[in-house]
């Protein structure tokens, strides 16, 4: 599969899912620029990378919970790289604890960064995939916003949020020849999940481990290439059958 000649943005893409997706990108063809929030270092770790497989690569800083600096980075990549074909919305963060002891300030950055940085992004990316009447966003959620998880409702209800957004923006964008989809993980090997406890967690996925960000990455591969182009509004969980 090939995205030869696209441009996309992946947020959240210094570690994680987010590097395996812009990786894979890069790998097949793709120009990419790679959104992080503080890890200076590690993105340009992943620029470099993406380069070396022969296509144009960049790295923004930006808080994707802030409206104008979001404005503002999607210009930056205009300008750098003429256009925009594909969006995936992957910066996220976490708070954990029970909704009994969790602080407003818990809350309101969860949903800042992982469903408000998302609508911002779509906000300010579409209209450049609106005047092209073309375009791939794509969302990651979470199998916690299908199923909710105790001890993140801030979490889950953003993940939760972004399913909503995914499919009105799918029916907003349909016209315009614009897909819109979201990937929902389950326990997936990253910095995020390290801290928990994987032997009793892979205990209750069918297929008896942990996902790879390599195996997300190639569903969002799919998602957005053009075998994908009559997929729009959906939500596909990858989990090992965690969620069945």
């Amino acid at each position: 599969m090939t995205l030869e000649g696209k441009t996309a943005i992946v947020t959240g893409a210094s570690r994680g899912i987010g590097r395996a997706i812009a990786l894979r990108f890069a790998r097949a063809g793709a120009s990419v620029a790679i959104i992080y929030a503080s890890d200076a270092d590690r993105a340009d770790e992943v620029r470099r990378e993406a380069a070396g497989h022969g296509v144009r690569a960049a790295a923004y800083r930006c808080d994707v919970s802030d409206f104008e600096a979001v404005k503002n980075t999607v210009n930056s990549v205009c300008e750098f790289f003429g256009t925009i074909d594909i969006l995936v919305n992957n910066a996220g963060v976490t708070s954990d604890g029970l909704i009994v002891a969790m602080k407003e300030q818990s809350f309101d950055r969860v949903i800042g960064a992982n469903l408000k940085g998302a609508f911002n992004m779509i906000r300010h990316c579409s209209p450049v995939f609106v005047r092209r009447r073309s375009g791939r966003i794509l969302n990651i959620s979470s199998v916690a916003g299908l199923s909710g998880n105790a001890g993140q409702a801030n979490y889950a209800a953003s993940k939760a949020g972004l399913i909503g957004l995914t499919k009105t923006v799918a029916r907003e964008f349909a016209s315009r020849g614009i897909c819109c989809n979201a990937i929902a993980p389950g326990f997936i090997a990253t910095d995020m999940t390290a801290a928990l406890d994987s032997g009793k967690i892979t205990q209750s996925i069918p297929l008896g481990r942990a996902g790879r960000p390599d195996e997300v990455a190639e569903l969002a591969l799919f998602l957005c290439g053009d075998g994908a182009a009559y997929i729009t509004g959906e939500v596909i969980r990858i989990d090992g059958g965690l969620a069945i």
